[in-house]
């Protein structure tokens, strides 16, 4: 296969996936077709399954570029310059906003998220994997420099994921924005404080 033409099937599979998100804003998931997309292109359903075999690897994919936008923000908050605590903070805040704003938000696309995490889709796994060893990454920096103490490096980031649960995981954020319980601030605040060096008796 020459160049131009892994080029051209790389830009077909994008142009796919584009026009798959908008369809699934604009019309929902549930209801939007391979037919529909098709269309869209103006090309045959039997095309588009030459460069995705189902309707679930489209909507995989469309998933993979929404949370992989998640996934490189806190990537970069997380190997920015600061102290480990402020990292911690706006990374956290920043997966929130950007799960509210691209889920929540949108009740078609929030339709998408429910039904991937009650299939247990492969790309939602690796998504929070992603996110749990970034939180990591943040920890360890704080280790190396004194700033934060903790036993077990891995527990204490699955740790910090999960008390962030609520404000990450968009089928939470949803359910409890009317719900009592503690704001994100306060919530950072505690995992940090979980997080920070001891302070010992003599």
């Amino acid at each position: 296969m020459t160049l131009i033409s892994e080029h051209s099937e790389t830009d077909t599979r994008e142009r796919i996936l584009v026009v798959a998100e908008r369809l699934f804003r604009q019309i929902g998931y549930q209801k939007t077709t391979v037919a529909d997309i098709a269309k869209e292109l103006r090309m045959s359903p039997a095309n588009v399954y030459r460069f995705f075999d189902s309707k679930k690897a489209i909507h995989e994919g469309v998933a993979r570029g929404l949370m992989g936008g998640v996934e490189v923000e806190a990537q970069r908050i997380a190997r920015s310059e600061g102290p480990a605590a402020a990292r911690m903070r706006q990374m956290m805040k920043t997966i929130n906003r950007m799960n509210t704003e691209r889920y929540v938000d949108d009740s078609k696309l929030h339709e998408m998220v429910e039904i991937a995490m009650q299939e247990d889709w492969q790309v939602c796994v690796t998504h929070m994997e992603t996110i749990g060893h970034t939180i990591g990454e943040v920890i360890a920096l704080g280790v190396a420099t004194g700033e934060f103490e903790v036993d077990d490096l891995e527990v204490a980031a699955l740790c910090a994921g999960t008390a962030m649960m609520r404000f990450f995981h968009p089928q939470m954020i949803a359910q409890c924005a009317t719900k009592p319980g503690p704001t994100i601030d306060q919530m950072i605040d505690f995992v940090i404080a979980g997080l920070s060096p001891r302070i010992r008796a003599n």
